[in-house]
C-alpha cells in the first residue's frame, strides 16, 4: 500500500452551482408552531443557506488542507486520512474517527495539541502521531459500490492502515460512528491496540433497582430522544437510497439534514450557533455537498446500525458530555465496556466534542492515554 499526497480541491463551476441551486430553492411554508419541535424553522434554514452563498468562504478546502493529507487502497477501497506527524521522538500512534455528519474537518482544532503539545503549553511526553481517515463513503474516501462496509470491516481497515503506516502498536478515539469503529479496532486488533477512548458512549440505560437522580434524568432524556429524534438514524437505516435522491439534489434539503444535528445535539442555548460557528456548520455541510457522500454516508447506518453497542473488551475511556445523545454512568457503561479504566462527566459540552470543547477533548484524551500508552 503506497498512500499517494493528496489535497482537497472545489472549482468555481461547483460553487456556481451550488449558488443557483441555492437561488432556485423552493421553500415549504413555516411550521405550526415557533420552536424547533417540527423541524427546523423556516427562516433559520433561509438565512443559513443565504450565508452559505453569499457569504460563506468555501475555505474549508483551505482549512483541510493546512495538515498532511493522503489516500491510499485499503481492502480495495480508496481512502482518505490526515498523517500528522509529531516532533515528539517518543509519540504515540492514534487513530482519530469522525461520524455522521462530521468528517475530518472536526479534528482540525485538535490536531495542535494532541500532536505538538509542548507548542501549546503541554507536555510533550503526551504527544501523539495522528492519523483521521475519512470514513468510507464519507468526505474524499471512495464510496463502496458493494455491500459489507460496516464497522468492523472499516476496523480491519483502519488496523491495516495503521500498520502500513509502521504503527504496530497504537491507540484509537472517537465519537459517533467513530466511537463504533474504534471500539471495534479493539476487538479485531487486540494485539495491537493499547485502549480506546471514547466520548460517546452508546450503552443501554437503567435496569438497575436503585437508579441514582442522574441516572433517571439520563434515562428519560433518552426517551425523549427515542420518541421525538431518533426519526434520521430509522430512515438512514432502513432506506439510504431514498433519501438521498432529495439531498444530493438540494443542498438547502442537505443544509438543513445536517444544521438540525448541531441544534439538537450540542451544548447550546436554544440555537446551534451558540456551540459552534456558522462556518464550522456550512464547513461540515459543504463536505457533504461538494462529494455527494448524503447517500453514501447514510448507507452506513443500513449497513451498522445494530452493531452500535456491541462489547468492547479492550482498555477503554469514556468521557461524557453533557448533552450529547446517550449519557450513561459508570456503571452503566461497565456493562458494555468491560475493562473501563477511565470515566469522566464533563460540565459542558455535546456530541460534537471536537469542535465544541477542543481544549477538554484533548485533556481526556491525554489523560486516559497516559494509562496505557506505555508497554506494559
Amino acid at each position: 500500500m503506497t498512500p499517494e499526497p493528496f489535497e482537497v480541491g472545489v472549482g468555481d463551476a461547483e460553487i456556481a452551482d451550488l449558488r443557483e441551486r441555492l437561488r432556485r430553492t423552493r421553500w415549504p411554508e413555516p411550521a405550526t408552531v415557533d420552536d424547533w419541535s417540527q423541524g427546523v424553522p423556516l427562516d433559520y434554514v433561509q438565512e443559513l443557506c443565504r450565508s452559505w452563498a453569499e457569504d460563506y468562504d468555501f475555505g474549508f478546502a483551505a482549512r483541510v488542507n493546512a495538515f498532511p493529507q493522503f489516500r491510499a487502497t485499503v481492502d480495495g477501497l480508496g481512502v482518505h486520512f490526515l498523517h500528522v506527524r509529531s516532533p515528539e521522538p517518543d509519540a504515540f500512534p492514534l487513530v482519530l474517527t469522525h461520524g455522521w455528519p462530521g468528517s475530518v474537518l472536526e479534528f482540525l482544532g485538535v490536531l495542535g495539541p494532541l500532536t505538538d503539545p509542548r507548542a501549546h503549553g503541554g507536555d510533550p511526553a503526551d504527544a501523539f502521531h495522528v492519523v483521521a481517515p475519512s470514513l468510507p463513503g464519507y468526505g474524499w474516501s471512495d464510496k463502496p459500490s458493494a455491500p459489507g462496509w460496516g464497522i468492523t470491516r472499516t476496523a480491519r481497515a483502519w488496523d491495516t492502515l495503521m500498520v502500513s503506516l509502521g504503527y504496530t502498536r497504537y491507540g484509537a478515539q472517537g465519537g459517533d460512528w467513530g466511537s463504533a469503529v474504534s471500539g471495534a479496532l479493539g476487538e479485531v486488533a487486540p494485539e495491537r491496540v493499547a485502549g480506546v477512548h471514547l466520548n460517546l458512549g452508546a450503552v443501554a440505560l437503567g435496569g438497575f433497582d436503585d437508579p441514582t437522580p442522574a441516572e433517571r434524568a439520563n434515562l428519560a432524556a433518552a426517551e425523549e430522544f427515542a420518541r421525538t429524534g431518533r426519526g434520521y438514524s430509522g430512515q438512514q437505516a432502513t432506506r439510504p437510497q431514498t433519501l438521498g435522491y432529495a439531498l444530493t439534489d438540494s443542498p438547502a434539503g442537505q443544509a438543513a439534514w445536517i444544521a438540525e444535528k448541531f441544534w439538537a445535539w450540542t451544548d447550546n442555548d436554544g440555537h446551534p450557533e451558540d456551540a459552534v460557528s456558522r462556518q464550522q456548520i456550512l464547513d461540515e455541510i459543504s463536505v457533504y455537498w461538494f462529494t455527494a457522500s448524503a447517500t453514501s454516508s447514510a448507507r452506513l447506518y443500513w449497513e451498522s446500525f445494530a452493531h452500535f453497542r456491541d462489547p468492547v473488551t479492550a482498555p477503554c475511556g469514556l468521557s461524557v458530555y453533557p448533552r450529547d445523545i446517550t449519557r450513561p454512568s459508570r456503571r452503566e457503561a461497565e456493562r458494555r465496556f468491560t475493562d473501563l479504566r477511565w470515566f469522566a462527566e464533563m460540565p459542558r459540552g455535546g456530541h460534537f466534542a471536537a469542535l465544541e470543547q477542543p481544549a477538554s477533548l484533548v485533556e481526556q484524551v491525554r489523560g486516559f492515554f497516559r494509562l496505557v500508552r506505555r508497554e506494559p
